[in-house]
């Protein structure tokens, strides 16, 4: 065999390969579909520019539609992202997509979309595709980005196989991105302002009183299980207080809770224990309080500098003047006595400490005969 006719074989063999992975032929649906989706693209283009946006009439669109509760209250997420040096959790805030879309409807001319481009099942991930597209102007954003069929629970990472669980991965994860996408396309001036209507229209409440928000609100957390001291805790102040801001914080989070995006344990996490006095300072003494370093310290010098004698004649004397069986130990009231008393015979005997000892003496003899002459 020559190397011509071996190069034709191998040709031959490529080609019978091509043929066998290729469609074998393209469908009328799709032939279709696939001359529908150009002519559809070029005439968005067509319209864009025979029929350009009105600003200022797309800017009292943007007002008038952020104007209604229903889209306020959609218009913003939160969710958590880690913690922070101490502990709490890191919230993340911001317009959602409910809002682009709404923006973008607004702002006309603009296309957008998210796209499953491939799923592996084998390694459990989809590569997906969102984008947006002023055909007006033809800014375009786009960004392809793998979504894993996985989700974190509190258990750890859950792996999906189930194809409506995958789907709805998947739909989530593109919705952030298309969200961006859109935002992407957006003029400035007019999302600060889409998000400044929003804001005012939850401050008012939908035309609803500020006392009935906040009713409302109570009741809504209570029946997930969140309490009126929570709620307090959460806003720094208590329920009285609460003002239209506050009314449309809690709003943004119960709205956030119902929709999954962040959990009811990391916006009112168990209250800690409560450190208390008695904790700190010891149990309450509901009797007299014993007498302090210092209290009995004024006493015991003031009996060494008098000279009264052995310690067992002193705890008599101590006794005999507090009134004790020396049992106990001396309250702070029982020492002040004894310091009193020494103090004043001492003054009396003009500093002299033996005439001072032999007044005190005396008096305890005059009030206890039968006391002996050395003392007790």
């Amino acid at each position: 065999m020559t190397i011509t006719e071996a190069n034709s074989g191998r040709r031959a063999t490529d080609a019978a390969i091509q043929q066998q992975l290729a469609p074998s032929r393209l469908g009328q649906a799709t032939a279709v579909e696939q001359s529908r989706a150009v002519a559809e693209v070029q005439a968005a283009i067509v319209v864009a520019q025979q029929c350009p946006r009105n600003p200022a009439q797309a800017g009292r669109a943007v007002w008038e539609a952020c104007g209604q509760m229903a889209l306020a209250e959609r218009a913003f997420f939160r969710y958590p992202k880690g913690k922070d040096e101490n502990g709490k959790p890191v919230y993340v805030n911001g317009p959602s997509v409910h809002l682009a879309r709404e923006l973008a409807r607004c702002w006309g001319n603009i296309q957008y979309g998210i796209s499953e481009l491939r799923r592996d099942d084998g390694f459990g991930q989809s590569e997906m595709l969102a984008f947006a597209w002023d055909v007006q102007t033809n800014a375009r954003a786009s960004t392809t980005f793998i979504v894993p069929h996985r989700r974190d629970t509190k258990t750890g990472v859950k792996q999906l196989t189930d194809l409506r669980d995958v789907y709805e991965n998947n739909a989530n994860n593109g919705a952030r991105r298309v969200r961006e996408m859109i935002f992407a396309v957006m003029p400035v001036w007019l999302i600060e302002d889409a998000i400044e209507a929003c804001h005012t229209t939850l401050k008012k409440g939908g035309g609803r009183p500020l006392a009935q928000r906040i009713a409302d609100a109570l009741r809504m957390f209570g029946e997930l299980g969140v309490t009126e001291a929570q709620l307090e805790s959460k806003l720094g102040q208590p329920s009285r207080d609460w003002t239209d801001q506050d009314a449309a914080q809690l709003s943004v989070i119960y709205r956030s809770i119902k929709r999954g995006e962040a959990r009811k344990e990391d916006e009112f996490p168990a209250a800690a224990a409560r450190v208390t006095a008695e904790e700190i300072t010891g149990p309450k003494v509901t009797g007299p309080k014993p007498a302090t370093e210092a209290a009995r310290k004024r006493m015991n010098d003031l009996i060494g500098q008098i000279g009264l004698g052995p310690p067992e004649d002193i705890a008599a004397l101590v006794q005999w003047i507090t009134g004790t069986d020396g049992s106990q130990p001396l309250t702070i009231g029982q020492a002040d006595n004894v310091t009193t008393l020494l103090a004043d015979a001492l003054e009396a005997a003009g500093g002299d400490t033996d005439k001072a000892a032999a007044e005190v003496w005396a008096q305890y003899k005059r009030m206890n005969p039968q006391a002996g002459d050395d003392g007790a």
